[in-house]
């Protein structure tokens, strides 16, 4: 994989081109001010709310039940979020422009991740201040802003990048219907179900009619027309059977390969529809792989990225004897160090 591929892969790159066979955006640079914000691990304040742009914090607590006097200082610090006035204008003028709702993501990628975070789980924002607090909880994005040419095989200088915020006009797709597309040599070789995760009867069903629409949207649409000849590609397939680009994607390791393996996309060897198929020869058209069953159901792989269900059992109160434990636990921690709150002699 090479830097040129990578950088042609952004999204104000390719989206002039194929604008009118994928999802309505917009794309807004982005100040560096924002930038150092975004990777500013210090600031837990998230920017751009409406609301609540300051937090308190006391030093000290007047409560009667603290009886420990752990400083002096009896100051109250404000800790305040930077603020980006014009830039918050912008991005409220285009997330109305896009009907009010949006998708956030920077030029390549999006912080799915960070989904765990927001308040409905989803990635849809309505204003800066969602954004702010998807991207600052997101590994994706600290990827894209700090190390975008990972895994590039090439020794040249690192081309300088403009960061932009893309905001696509929120669309409710269903998981079932995306597909990744592996491209070499402007050739589709592999198709694999995006959400692999979990099982979707439909595809079985409809293999053959999926494959032919995605074969012929790419002739039709992609194929000679994107920069590179090595590529991925993610499109959704429709309720009535119209394909639509998604996204596009590096040829390499930095993208995941799915229901693949790099190694097989790279030498073609083992390239079937069925990771149990041996022979090639009587395959025709690109190997088309999906989770066949529901054994085969795998987890989310962006739930290491997610807080411990512990955690969000006893803050939710979802599960009782957790917090009956945990309360025990406290009472426990609270008596073998009881001497701490008597007056040292």
């Amino acid at each position: 994989m090479k830097k040129e591929q990578v950088v042609n892969c952004q999204f104000s790159v390719w989206y002039p081109l194929f604008k009118k066979h994928t999802i309505k955006s917009l794309v807004l640079p982005i100040p560096q001010n924002v930038i150092d914000y975004l990777l500013d691990d210090g600031t837990l304040v998230v920017s751009g709310s409406e609301n609540n742009n300051s937090q308190t914090q006391t030093n000290n607590s007047d409560s009667d039940e603290e009886d420990i006097q752990w400083t002096d200082d009896e100051t109250t610090t404000a800790v305040t979020a930077p603020e980006f006035p014009e830039f918050k204008i912008r991005v409220q003028e285009a997330i109305n422009v896009l009907g009010g709702c949006v998708f956030p993501k920077l030029n390549w990628s999006a912080p799915r991740d960070a989904n765990w975070i927001a308040l409905n789980s989803s990635l849809q924002c309505q204003s800066l201040c969602d954004i702010f607090l998807l991207f600052k909880s997101s590994d994706f994005i600290t990827h894209d802003l700090t190390q975008p040419f990972l895994h590039c095989s090439d020794d040249s200088p690192d081309p300088t990048i403009n960061y932009e915020l893309v905001l696509r006009k929120w669309s409710e797709l269903i998981p079932g219907a995306e597909f990744r597309c592996f491209v070499k040599e402007n050739k589709v070789i592999a198709i694999s179900q995006r959400d692999y995760t979990q099982h979707y009867q439909h595809i079985a069903k409809q293999e053959d009619s999926i494959s032919s629409a995605i074969l012929e949207f790419f002739r039709d649409h992609i194929q000679y027309q994107f920069p590179d000849e090595d590529f991925v590609l993610d499109v959704y397939r429709d309720s009535s059977g119209r394909v639509w680009l998604i996204d596009f994607n590096s040829f390499g390791e930095v993208t995941d390969s799915l229901l693949f393996t790099w190694e097989e996309l790279t030498s073609g060897k083992n390239l079937t529809a069925n990771q149990m198929q041996e022979d090639t020869a009587l395959q025709d058209g690109p190997a088309f792989r999906y989770t066949t069953s529901e054994v085969t159901v795998q987890p989310s792989p962006c739930l290491s990225y997610r807080i411990p269900r512990d955690f969000l059992d006893l803050t939710t109160g979802e599960d009782a004897y957790k917090l009956i434990d945990f309360l025990k636990l406290g009472e426990l921690i609270f008596s073998k160090y009881s001497f701490l709150t008597e007056p040292f002699l």
